[in-house]
């Protein structure tokens, strides 16, 4: 992190300088005021470009940790009911999405709180994303 620090520091510091070069310059050379201001808006502009992809993360696509889900012994009914659970679906909407009765459901999470330690909804799902089973 220092290091990333410190590159960002010495380049705005050598935006700086450039910019004071360009003003003595301006000043000594009579170079018209509108080349100055294109030139110090040039400079910002990449500037900005550049730490805009340096600092913004790259998103690569979504892949489930299945060594967790085997280790935890975790269905895969059970992980479609784990999505369900984190998207804020109830019991009842489960059952209806899956096609299976609200017991059964019930089932499923009490076992997916058992597996993942867990002793709530919000607990289960926390879980299984520090685990990469969900996004």
């Amino acid at each position: 992190m220092k290091r990333i620090v410190i590159s960002y520091g010495i380049a705005l510091a050598a935006l700086a300088l450039l910019v004071e070069w360009m003003d003595w310059r301006h000043v000594t050379q009579k170079w018209s005021t509108s080349l100055y201001v294109l030139c110090v808006a040039l400079m910002f502009a990449g500037l900005g470009i550049w730490l805009g992809n340096r600092l913004t993360p790259r998103s690569s696509p979504f892949a489930r940790n299945r060594q967790a889900i085997a280790s935890l012994g975790i269905s895969a009914r059970e992980v479609e009911v784990l999505d369900l659970l984190a998207e804020g679906c109830p019991n009842k909407v489960i059952a209806r999405r899956l096609a299976i009765s609200p017991n059964t459901v019930k089932t499923h999470v009490g076992r997916l709180f058992e597996k993942l330690e867990a002793a709530n909804r919000t607990q289960a799902i926390a879980r299984a994303r520090a685990l990469d089973i969900l996004p």
